[in-house]
């Protein structure tokens, strides 16, 4: 049974966003996987946002997704609501050394707009795969640089649909993770990085571009580096020793190009992602006594509920 009932989409107020029924999540994740969504909203703004939630009874579950990059949807779906943050939220504005950004806005882009301001410090950005309200969530990080670094405050909105402003420290970031209060839907963020040379900074950032491009499979479908970092290893090594580079489950594949990323070959079903990322971790335990955790977020139900 759906988890929003007609009666619950009755009882909302006007809003400026647009609600859709039984959406499609396949078709906005970077591994093309996973089943539909009961409903789906996007906001049009935070005071939207913010109002939908407070009249959606509490029960009813609610899932966020950006451009849905570090994330496996399970071929079941999802119950209750998704909300997909849009346009509303994506601006990117350079403020002396601080750039303020929507939830929505892709970590690249803002990575640009510091460049072109010349503010540096936040040139890793352009090598993480998603937007800042996921960078937030998670505290993401790439070569040298994390959310933790850069990040002044957040802006949010929670499940009773009350507006928050907090600092980086009560975010509570460690690696990559934030001590987030459940049910929080970040908006928007101030980050502030170091005056620099644009033509440096942009240099920076071609260098990051080059080394993406020649060591991960970034035009494959693809969710990103699969595993966390153990403490003191590299999960990709972890990975290789335990011979899995090339491993294959149905049309799932480890990467042959770097063994942290899986990849749909064409035609693979979220459960058979799902398999070969947990026969991975069976393998390296085994070899190493080493338990490798998720870093891709798993989401909704397997097919047979």
């Amino acid at each position: 049974m759906m988890a929003v009932s007609p009666d619950i989409l009755n009882n909302l107020p006007p809003l400026k966003g647009r609600l859709s029924t039984d959406a499609s999540l396949a078709t906005i994740t970077w591994f093309g996987v996973g089943g539909p969504c009961d409903l789906m909203f996007r906001p049009a703004d935070a005071e939207d946002l913010a109002s939908f939630l407070k009249h959606l009874p509490a029960e009813v579950p609610v899932t966020v997704i950006g451009v849905g990059s570090n994330l496996l949807v399970r071929d079941g779906g999802v119950k209750g609501v998704v909300i997909r943050l849009g346009r509303g939220f994506v601006d990117i504005k350079a403020e002396g050394e601080d750039v303020i950004a929507g939830a929505s806005a892709l970590d690249a882009n803002v990575a640009q707009v510091a460049a072109d301001a010349g503010i540096g410090g936040m040139e890793f950005l352009s090598g993480v795969p998603g937007t800042i309200g996921g960078a937030l969530k998670m505290n993401a990080g790439a070569y040298g640089g994390d959310m933790k670094q850069i990040v002044v405050s957040a802006t949010a909105v929670d499940r009773q649909g009350n507006l928050h402003t907090v600092s980086a420290e009560q975010l509570g970031f460690t690696y990559r993770h934030s001590e987030t209060p459940e049910g929080w839907i970040f908006t928007g963020a101030r980050l502030r990085g170091i005056a620099g040379n644009p033509v440096e900074i942009s240099a920076k950032l071609a260098n990051i571009k080059q080394n993406r491009e020649n060591a991960q499979p970034i035009r494959a479908k693809t969710g990103g580096s699969t595993f966390k970092n153990p403490t003191g290893h590299s999960a990709w090594e972890l990975v290789d020793r335990a011979g899995c580079r090339g491993l294959r489950m149905g049309g799932a594949q480890v990467s042959e190009k770097h063994t942290n990323f899986l990849i749909n070959t064409g035609g693979a079903t979220a459960a058979e992602i799902e398999a070969l990322g947990e026969e991975v971790r069976r393998r390296v335990l085994d070899l190493t006594g080493i338990t490798l955790e998720w870093e891709i977020k798993r989401i909704g139900e397997a097919a047979n509920g």
